[in-house]
């Protein structure tokens, strides 16, 4: 009969005027009163929503009892992201979706106490594990996001040399330059690639793959198996007329600019970035509402979501839509832009039209449809494109015999290995865009393919 103990949060107004994080994290009697409402069942179906497979009756069990250094080593059986993961998995449709609680009011809450173990284990000192016996053999690791920091990490632990190359100067991939600091702190980022680098693996960065080397230099420079992990990265675009006005960004773009290149500390830092009074983020995922509220925390002082389905197709985490709501965001919905208009080079307004929902498409939501007549415009002078982005094609285009679809994405089997034996590859790239959690599943069940692969020369 405990209830769900609620994540202590800034407030909406103080909020919107800082990138400090929204959500400040449980303390000991809230995770251990959270704790405590696991009914530890016998078949625990919430493990079923995990990507990763983490124990998770297991470690709420120790912080129940106040072991708290059990509980993130047990955490860490599985995960190596746990500070990262308690804060940006959409818990809601993984592993809280399976609690059985959830059948009738509020799940356990998964990912706040995962997040609780991880940032305790922080506040004490990080404990490095042993590894195993060196294998003697090397396995380059392409990308430093999630799918490449979890398989570079298993590699190292099962033995293994891995290195990791990088494009960026920095490591995280999207854990760095597309999650703003306000859902997940760039510091939170750098420990835990800290722990990472710790445990053995080598990070390389200012590396383009297909450029600096290609995947069969990597190979004749002794790598026993190479895997791909670079996630998703050129924009999506409507297509619409005016889409190339100034202050038109993608929201790869935008984000990156301020959350790698650190433009909300302008001029602190040297990268500026505009943002007008007036902002419309086209899209409804999370990187959308991520666009949307760094645009209110930059100064704009009207920030609308313009999605063409309705709220209940929304796919963003509900978390974000609520504080995005709370932080003054509107929603303008069964709306889609058909054309930008400007002056002086700068967009000024956006001509759209309105939606109807149809029957379910090939994503399972209703087809949206154009109401004959329903044009009308949005007055903005900022417009932030968040419609997905692309696998980058450097890679596919620079490597012999790599199979791929006609959406760029790399084909793999049921372990990621590609159409040639010795390269693997998991995560966005072979899934187009996909959840941080998803990436690292990838990122693991390649890495034990691997390990076989190099260990016994065959493919599986």
């Amino acid at each position: 009969m405990i209830p769900r103990q609620p994540m202590p949060e800034q407030d909406p107004k103080e909020r919107i005027r800082n990138f400090d994080e929204v959500a400040l994290g449980y303390d000991e009697e809230q995770a251990v009163l959270e704790a405590g409402r696991c009914l530890q069942c016998e078949n625990p179906t919430c493990m079923q929503g995990c990507p990763v497979n983490i124990d998770i009756p297991g470690f709420i069990a120790h912080i129940k009892e106040g072991n708290f250094d059990l509980a993130i080593r047990k955490i860490k059986e599985k995960n190596h992201l746990p500070a990262i993961i308690g804060r940006v998995c959409p818990v809601k449709d993984q592993c809280e979706k399976f609690c059985v609680l959830a059948k009738k009011g509020e799940p356990v809450a998964i990912g706040n106490l995962e997040r609780f173990a991880a940032d305790v284990e922080w506040k004490k000192g990080v404990e490095i594990p042993g590894r195993a016996k060196a294998s003697g053999k090397r396995v380059a690791v392409v990308g430093s996001g999630p799918a490449g920091l979890t398989a570079a990490t298993d590699l190292v632990k099962l033995g293994h040399e891995a290195i990791i190359f990088e494009a960026l100067h920095v490591p995280g991939g999207v854990l760095t330059y597309g999650i703003p600091e306000f859902r997940l702190p760039k510091k939170v980022v750098e420990r835990e690639v800290e722990y990472i680098k710790r445990l053995g693996v080598e990070i390389r960065t200012d590396m383009v793959i297909g450029r600096t080397f290609t995947i069969d230099e990597l190979l004749e420079q002794g790598f026993d198996a190479i895997f791909i992990g670079t996630g998703a990265g050129p924009p999506q675009f409507l297509g619409v007329p005016g889409e190339n006005l100034g202050l038109v960004y993608s929201a790869n773009e935008f984000l990156t600019r301020v959350n790698l290149m650190r433009a909300y500390e302008f001029p602190e830092y040297d990268t500026p970035i505009k943002v007008g009074e007036k902002v419309a983020v086209i899209g409804a995922g999370n990187v959308a509402f991520d666009s949307a509220r760094t645009a209110l925390r930059l100064g704009a002082g009207n920030v609308s979501i313009v999605y063409r389905r309705s709220g209940e197709e929304i796919p963003a985490r509900i978390e974000e839509v609520q504080h995005a709501e709370e932080e003054g965001v509107k929603l303008r919905l069964l709306t889609l832009p058909t054309r930008m208009l400007g002056e002086g080079g700068l967009v000024r307004r956006m001509e759209c039209i309105k939606m109807s929902l149809g029957k379910p498409d090939e994503s399972g939501r209703r087809r949206p449809i154009p109401v004959e007549g329903s044009e009308f415009y949005i007055d903005t002078d900022t417009v932030i494109v968040a419609i997905g982005r692309r696998p980058n094609p450097l890679i596919q285009q620079t490597t012999e015999g790599l199979k791929t679809t006609s959406w760029g994405t790399i084909v793999v089997d049921d372990f990621g290995q590609t159409s040639r034996s010795d390269i693997f590859a998991g995560g966005d790239v072979v899934t187009g865009e996909a959840t941080v959690i998803e990436a690292m599943g990838a990122g693991r069940r390649a890495a034990d393919a691997i390990d076989r692969f190099i260990r016994r020369g065959k493919r599986r």
